[in-house]
């Protein structure tokens, strides 16, 4: 089917999709917020700002284990509308604090663990409930929907956020940020509609037990293909956002660019996304999903290594932003794709322990990469730090799933985009 209808997902879907992109955005204007926040406004070198990420992701991913398996057995829209109000509660104590001269680094850091505890759980239920409100074989579209929704709002967010920043102060992002999760929050309770409670059957009822916490772990490492689109995933994720600091020191410090010109740099290539993820449907009903996944898969790992090269002035300016533009166009043809084919490849009833257990192995990951490359910074300069990271993305084709594992999606013209 077409996509020429303006709502052909339903207005189920229309409120679920606004509300992802008002927090979104929300996210993408807070861009890097508390990083800026350290080096801006407490003066805080690469070290500190990598063990900020780094602490925050850990503690918050651990503190998510046992969150996967309880949202498993609970109505998905109560969870998703609770955790929207918990970081909005969280994020909103940032600009209160520092208002009265009282924000510090450990505030940084309980905030960031709250916030990520609850975006692990948010992404655990939000990934069940669209398999449920969405057909089959229409995941393909609404996945398409929010990859060009997440780098539209990263086109706009990162410049937007990084020029009020200049000109109100540090912590203005992160208050508009946390409003942008209340509005989350009214968006999916506007969904309205029935939601069963979902049930297990056994004398256990709906109790978490102790075998829950791995049941995600373990439906991901049985599987042939899950298996290897795991650890592909989580190494670039982490390889990437452990540089992410880096480069910011790199920049805003060493080499002396504006926040609004390093806001420029990873908001202007999202564009890219856009483009990627308005590919992705196309590009697998010609060549099919396997040849998709697996050459966006490769592509995308090609790209990080040109950032250690990045100098002062206009030329570097230009080329973080090719080499991001890069990056991102291959990210947004392979996320919506990898995302569709998971939820179709999960069992219904191992959804949100299995979201739940890859988003904490992914965000554990980062924050130990993150550790380790602030150490590195330190030792060694983040230059050459953010250039091992792009040696190692270069190895990750290399874990993507054989062709044995991952059966060819059959073309259906029927089905091509016009």
């Amino acid at each position: 089917m077409a996509d020429r209808n303006p709502e052909p997902l339903g207005r189920q879907f229309g409120w679920l999709w606004a509300a992802y992109a008002v927090s979104t955005f929300g996210t993408s204007l807070a861009f890097d917020a508390f990083a800026l926040i350290a080096i801006l406004a407490l003066h805080a070198g690469p070290t500190q700002v990598s063990a900020l990420a780094a602490a925050g992701l850990a503690v918050g991913a651990a503190l998510a284990v046992p969150l996967g398996p309880w949202v498993e057995f609970r109505r998905k829209r109560p969870v998703m509308i609770a955790m929207d109000l918990t970081r909005c509660a969280a994020l909103m104590s940032v600009p209160a604090a520092y208002a009265l001269g009282l924000l510090g680094f450990a505030q940084l850091l309980v905030v960031s663990v709250v916030v990520g505890a609850a975006g692990i759980a948010f992404n655990a239920a939000s990934g069940a409930y669209l398999k449920a409100l969405v057909r089959p074989q229409d995941l393909l579209i609404a996945n398409g929907r929010f990859e060009s929704t997440t780098w539209t709002a990263t086109v706009l967010g990162p410049p937007v956020g990084t020029a009020a920043i200049g000109f109100f102060g540090p912590v203005m992002t992160v208050a508009a940020d946390a409003v942008s999760y209340l509005l989350s929050a009214a968006g999916i309770r506007a969904i309205g509609g029935s939601e069963p409670r979902p049930e297990r059957t056994g004398a256990h009822g709906t109790r978490l037990r102790p075998r829950d916490l791995l049941e995600g772990w373990r439906c991901i490492l049985a599987h042939p293909t899950l298996r290897p689109l795991f650890l592909n995933t989580v190494l670039v994720s982490g390889l990437i956002l452990a540089a992410s600091p880096l480069l910011a020191v790199l920049m805003l410090r060493d080499l002396g660019f504006a926040p609004w010109q390093y806001g420029l740099a990873f908001g202007l290539p999202c564009v890219g996304g856009i483009i990627g993820s308005r590919l992705a449907r196309r590009l697998v009903a010609r060549f099919g999903r396997r040849e998709v996944l697996l050459t966006a898969g490769a592509l995308r790992a090609c790209w990080s290594l040109g950032l250690a090269f990045v100098g002062p002035g206009a030329s570097g300016l230009v080329l973080v932003i090719a080499v991001e533009f890069g990056l991102i166009t291959c990210m947004g043809v392979f996320t919506p794709v990898f995302a569709t084919y998971r939820l179709e490849l999960v069992p219904t009833d191992r959804i949100a322990r299995t979201l739940s257990a890859w988003s904490v192995t992914s965000k554990l990951t980062v924050a130990a990469l993150t550790a380790l490359w602030g150490l590195l910074a330190g030792l060694a300069g983040p230059r050459a730090a953010i250039a091992l990271a792009g040696l190692l993305m270069l190895i990750t084709p290399f874990l993507l799933p054989r062709h044995a594992h991952l059966p060819h999606e059959e073309r259906d013209p029927a089905r091509s985009p016009a």
